[in-house]
C-alpha cells in the first residue's frame, strides 16, 4: 500500500517563470530586452524528477517494501490467531469436518416425518399420564378438590386399581404408591434406566430395564425449555451439548443443569395455574415423576449399533387435561405468544428388547 506523498509546490517556479508582456518600442523610452520564454511544461517535470533526484525514488520503494512487509506481518498474524481460535469458534464444524464417517437420516418432506400419527401419541401420553396420577392421588386430592368431576373420575380409577392384567380390582388401592417406573411398566409393558452407555466416551444412556418396546411405541420424551427462532438462548447453548433444534427452527434445551436449569424452573413457577402445575421439574432431579422424560441422554447411533428409535415432534392440543399437565417436561420461555406446546416424543423403530440401549439419529435431512 502506497503512502501518500506530499508533491512539491510549483507556486514559486511558476511565479519565476511566469511570461511577460512584449513591449513595444515607444519614443522618448529606452528599449527594453523582452525575458527569455518560459520553458515547456515537460521541462519543469523533468527538472523537478531531476531536482528529487534517486533519494525521493528510494524512499517510495522503501515505502513500498515495508507496506507489504507489514502486510505480511498481518496476515501471519491472523493466521496464528486463527490455528489458536479456530476450534473454540466453531467446534461444530471443526468437529464434523474432520468425520467422514456419519449416520444420517433423510426424510422426503417434513410432513412424512412422523413415524405414528399425533392421535396415538396423544393417547399414549394420556394414558402413562393418567396412570401416574391415579398412583399419587393421595397427593393430588388438595388439587383436585377444585374440580370434584375430574375428582371423582380419578377416584373410580383409583377403586378400579392399577394392577397388572388378571389382578382383581381394587387390590392396589390398599397398597403403598408404587415407583413412576413401575408404573410405566404396568402401563405399556416395559420401563427405563439411565445408565452408563455401551459406546466408549459416550457417558450415560438410556437402556430398556425390564419388559420389551414393541416398534411403533413411545418410548421417552425430550424435555427442557422451548425457544421459538427469536427469542434469546445465546448464553443458555455456551458448552451446551442438550440443545434440540426442530424441522420450524424451534429450539429445546434440555440440559438439566445451570444456566438451562435455572431458566426452566421460573418459567414452571411462572406459569403455575392455583395450585395446578403447567410442566413437570422432577425430570431436572436424579428420580422425575414422568419416566419417560429421559430423552435427552439417548446417545447418537454409529455404524456398529443402528438407530432403534427417532423423534418426533408433538404439539400439544389445547384440549390437553389441566390436572396432567404436571408431566409434561417441556414449558415455553415466554408466554406472550399464544402458541402450541412443542414436544419431542421417541418411537420406537424396531421392537426393543430388555437390556438394549436406545440409539437415536442426531442428523436428520428433510428434502
Amino acid at each position: 500500500m502506497l503512502s501518500h506523498v506530499r508533491p512539491v509546490s510549483r507556486r514559486s517556479d511558476a511565479l519565476r517563470h511566469r511570461p511577460s508582456r512584449c513591449l513595444t518600442h515607444a519614443p522618448g523610452h529606452a528599449q527594453r530586452s523582452p525575458r527569455p520564454a518560459s520553458p515547456p511544461i515537460e521541462a519543469l517535470h523533468a527538472n523537478i524528477t531531476a531536482l528529487q533526484g534517486a533519494d525521493w525514488q528510494r524512499r517510495v520503494r522503501r515505502r513500498r517494501s515495508a507496506d507489504a512487509a507489514g502486510g505480511m506481518v498481518v496476515l501471519r498474524g491472523l493466521r496464528r490467531r486463527w490455528d489458536a481460535y479456530k476450534y473454540r469458534f466453531v467446534p461444530w464444524l471443526a468437529f464434523n469436518v474432520r468425520r467422514q464417517r456419519r449416520t444420517l437420516r433423510y426424510v422426503p418432506e417434513s410432513s412424512q416425518d412422523k413415524i405414528i400419527s399425533d392421535e396415538d401419541v396423544f393417547e399414549t401420553l394420556l394414558k402413562v399420564f393418567t396412570a401416574l396420577l391415579v398412583n399419587d392421588f393421595s397427593r393430588q386430592v388438595p388439587a383436585l378438590a377444585l374440580l370434584p368431576g375430574v375428582q371423582r373420575r380419578y377416584a373410580r380409577l383409583r377403586a378400579a386399581g392399577l394392577g397388572p392384567a388378571g389382578s382383581p380390582p381394587g387390590r392396589h388401592s390398599q397398597r403403598e404408591p408404587l415407583s413412576p417406573e413401575e408404573v410405566l411398566f404396568r402401563t405399556l409393558g416395559f420401563s427405563l434406566a439411565r445408565e452408563r452407555s455401551s459406546l466408549l466416551s459416550a457417558g450415560t444412556g438410556v437402556f430398556v430395564s425390564r419388559g420389551s418396546a414393541p416398534q411403533g411405541a413411545v418410548v421417552a420424551m425430550y424435555p427442557g425449555t422451548v425457544y421459538r427462532k427469536h427469542e434469546p438462548i445465546f448464553f443458555q447453548s455456551l458448552g451446551n451439548p442438550f440443545i434440540f433444534r426442530c424441522i420450524d427452527g424451534i429450539l429445546i434445551d434440555g440440559n438439566d443443569k445451570g444456566l438451562s436449569r435455572s431458566v426452566y424452573r421460573s418459567c414452571s413457577w411462572r406459569d403455575q395455574l392455583g395450585p395446578f402445575q403447567m410442566s413437570d421439574v422432577s425430570w431436572l432431579t436424579a428420580a422425575p415423576q414422568n419416566p419417560l422424560a429421559v430423552g435427552q441422554y439417548v446417545n447418537n447411533c454409529s455404524y456398529e449399533k443402528a438407530a432403534n428409535v427417532c423423534y418426533q415432534e408433538f404439539d400439544v392440543p389445547r384440549h390437553f387435561p389441566v390436572e396432567l399437565k404436571q408431566y409434561l417436561p417441556n414449558i415455553v420461555y415466554s408466554h406472550e405468544i399464544e402458541s402450541h406446546l412443542r414436544c419431542v416424543v421417541l418411537v420406537a423403530l424396531r421392537d426393543i428388547k430388555q437390556g438394549e440401549e436406545l440409539f437415536s439419529n442426531y442428523y436428520t435431512i428433510v428434502n
